[in-house]
């Protein structure tokens, strides 16, 4: 057959590592004007994109471990844009780290998150520990998803208060040492309670109250909460992690990127003298990704909106 007729039923509208929405191609790293004339199949790029492959496939046979195959296995976040650029979502039954400064949109990613869960036959449970959760719902409302009240209603989704159901050991006079069983049974208990498939912890340091002073004991206590939820094996786990701003830490106690199987950060940054909303993907076990970063939006009752790679930015110069 010849090459333009095989151009001819080939688009990258099926290609795996096509975002249409942004009109981008991941492995080529370029902008598609015509989705129905693939650069890949353009005669200048072709012969190297042969050689590059045909090396990649020996390396990766000798070197790497082969990802999961079957689309099952993936959890997508409901994030345009994001589900793509990870070839399904999040791996199920794992662990996954947000991680940003205040105001970058870590709650609303999280909330997305399980709300795209809720309708889609997967329900959440949100661990609320730095705002009582009617708060949280109030905000959640005016920011255009009234849709939550249905779903608690229908139990898709339950709001957890930390302050109300861990009250027996965050009291001022308990004693400081947390007994991390209790409050994994918990979580577990509250999980079942709904039959969820999704959690998130918003944000994870101050769930180890009582631990301050005794990094080691946080680290462990976070490494039981993680291995027990993941033993369940169809639980899928967001935690969000404060940054200070001006840090370049990902996290307080240093070891919950080490257990997470993915890590995306948020952030904002200055291009051309104007603030733009980023998102790093700079870790994704078993996802074929390079550490990227993309610029996104936040839409109101629609959440998080991924517009392009950052490199579109500094080309556009605007």
């Amino acid at each position: 057959m010849s090459e333009v007729v095989m151009a001819q039923r080939r688009s990258c509208d099926k290609c795996f590592y096509y975002l249409p929405s942004v009109r981008y191609c991941t492995k080529l790293e370029v902008i598609v004007s015509d989705p129905s004339s693939p650069p890949c199949l353009m005669p200048t790029r072709r012969a190297s994109l042969r050689s590059v492959a045909s090396a990649a496939k020996v390396e990766g046979a000798l070197s790497k471990p082969q990802p999961p195959s079957s689309s099952d296995e993936f959890v997508p976040t409901g994030i345009d844009g994001l589900d793509e650029i990870l070839s399904g979502g999040f791996l199920r039954g794992k662990t996954y780290l947000i991680a940003g400064e205040t105001g970058t949109g870590k709650t609303i990613f999280s909330l997305q998150f399980l709300i795209h869960g809720a309708l889609n036959g997967e329900p959440g449970v949100y661990l609320a520990i730095d705002e009582p959760t009617e708060h949280l719902l109030r905000g959640v409302r005016r920011f255009g998803w009234g849709i939550v009240d249905e779903l608690i209603e229908k139990r898709r989704l339950l709001f957890l208060d930390m302050r109300t159901h861990f009250s027996r050991i965050y009291l001022r006079d308990e004693k400081r040492r947390i007994e991390p069983k209790f409050v994994i049974e918990q979580i577990l208990k509250n999980v079942d309670r709904i039959g969820a498939k999704r959690l998130v912890i918003d944000p994870i340091a101050p769930l180890m109250y009582g631990g301050s002073g005794d990094v080691l004991q946080a680290r462990e206590f976070l490494r039981e909460m993680v291995f027990a939820l993941e033993r369940r094996r169809d639980v899928t786990t967001i935690m969000t992690s404060e940054i200070p701003t001006g840090s370049k830490q990902l996290s307080r106690f240093g070891v919950e990127e080490f257990l997470a199987t993915g890590i995306i950060m948020l952030g904002l940054e200055e291009i051309n003298g104007r603030i733009y909303r980023v998102m790093f993907i700079r870790k994704a076990r078993w996802s074929p990704v390079r550490p990227s970063k993309y610029v996104f939006e936040i839409v109101r009752a629609k959440g998080i909106v991924l517009k392009g790679p950052i490199e579109q930015v500094y080309r556009s110069g605007r």
